[in-house]
């Protein structure tokens, strides 16, 4: 029997795995001490436990322990990898590109960043919602200082080319950021092999605690220097002074060994669910659109359209299913997605996506109940549109259009 409610939202957070929780414990009870206190044997314990994490952070995308700087998330490991690069390397340059449909977490740094005078390409995307290699080349100038990309977006889940931006951006010598907050532990990374000097990840986004997070920082090849956005007691190579959040810290680093040896297994089961419901969904259902590339999208990502019906009404009707009309940030936003509306779906269309986020305590059972409630849902909405109905006699010409 399926327990209700559904949670089907895992792009927003993920339920913290029971095996990160166990581990936490005793730093909360037992090993409490400050890993900065370096004179006894409480912060001796919390050292070696942020040591620990560390490497399993690291090893996760392919890096060395002393490369990894721990944050709150994966925002703050953005506002530091832009502004920390800005603040260095401002006599070099003055010029930054990313994508139309980043995160609000790079996109308004990257504001505030031209309000200070610098100079921002926002690429646009194709319909998939992707850029290519050759979009970055054609913005880069002699100015460029950093290109951001995402790796997978938190919205349509669609994964963007980022080993040929990293091969790019080396070619050239400009520096290459990832906020792969949503790809790590999902799909695999390795930052040496896909040229990435600077990539951003979060706890809460891979069943590990919320309020930590990691900025990895190239140390060799190149040498990437940052200016500190906060000052205090030098804490993380003195890029982001604060005292360390030790459980929180433990707690991310088992979550990431754990995605580390069950990624493989996991994105195939998540893969199998998405398709058993975009399947499911559309063959009961017309006028059903996937939003995002068909294949290269994380593997329990599902965004869809339904044409003639309001996502927030939908949401109201399948009230025992946890979804997302867009991305968690910006869902007290009626206006529709910036994400869909760059890869040109129609406000109409726009304002009819669901985001279906698969996880790791997602069952097959689970999948079917959704299935069959998102249908009874949209049919019901259907059948008291006008619009639908007109739709159904003369499709040529009243139909909606992506």
């Amino acid at each position: 029997m399926v327990k209700l409610p559904i949670y089907l939202d895992n792009h927003a957070t993920t339920r913290v795995d029971p095996r990160v929780v166990e581990a936490m414990l005793p730093f909360f009870t037992e090993n409490y001490g400050n890993a900065g206190s370096r004179n006894h044997v409480f912060g001796w314990k919390a050292a070696e436990a942020v040591d620990q994490a560390r490497e399993q952070v690291a090893s996760l995308i392919g890096a060395s322990a002393k490369d990894i700087v721990f944050t709150s998330g994966a925002t703050e490991s953005n506002n530091l990898a832009l502004k920390g690069v800005a603040g260095m390397y401002r006599q070099r340059g003055n010029h930054f590109i990313t994508a139309k449909t980043e995160h609000k977490a790079i996109l308004d740094p990257c504001k505030r960043l031209e309000r200070d005078g610098f100079q921002v390409t926002y690429l646009d995307v194709d319909g998939y919602g992707q850029v290519t290699a050759d979009h970055v080349a054609a913005a880069l100038t002699e100015r460029t200082l950093l290109v951001s990309i995402m790796a997978a977006n938190n919205e349509i889940g669609v994964l963007q080319p980022i080993r040929d931006i990293g091969k790019l951006c080396k070619k050239r010598g400009v520096l290459f950021h990832t906020d792969a907050a949503q790809a790590v532990g999902k799909i695999p990374i390795d930052v040496e092999e896909m040229g990435i000097d600077l990539l951003s990840l979060s706890g809460h986004k891979i069943y590990g605690p919320k309020g930590v997070g990691a900025l990895y920082v190239r140390r060799r090849n190149p040498t990437v220097r940052l200016d500190p956005q906060m000052d205090g007691g030098g804490q993380e190579r003195g890029l982001r002074s604060g005292t360390l959040a030790v459980s929180n810290i433990v707690g991310f680093g088992k979550a990431c060994e754990l995605c580390q040896n069950e990624m493989a297994f996991e994105a195939d089961r998540l893969r199998e669910l998405r398709e058993r419901l975009r399947i499911g969904i559309m063959s009961r259902l017309d006028q059903v659109y996937v939003n995002g590339h068909p294949t290269e999208r994380l593997p329990g990502n599902l965004n869809l359209s339904f044409a003639f019906v309001e996502g927030e009404a939908l949401m109201m009707g399948i009230k025992n299913v946890a979804v997302s009309s867009g991305s968690a940030c910006t869902s007290a936003n009626l206006e529709p997605s910036y994400v869909l509306k760059a890869l040109g779906v129609s406000d109409e269309l726009a304002r009819s996506s669901i985001r279906f986020g698969l996880g790791r305590f997602n069952t097959a059972e689970e999948v079917d109940y959704v299935v069959e409630e998102v249908a009874k849902a949209v049919t019901h909405l259907r059948g008291m549109s006008p619009l639908y109905e007109m739709a159904q006699q003369t499709p040529t010409q009243t139909s909606l259009t992506r």
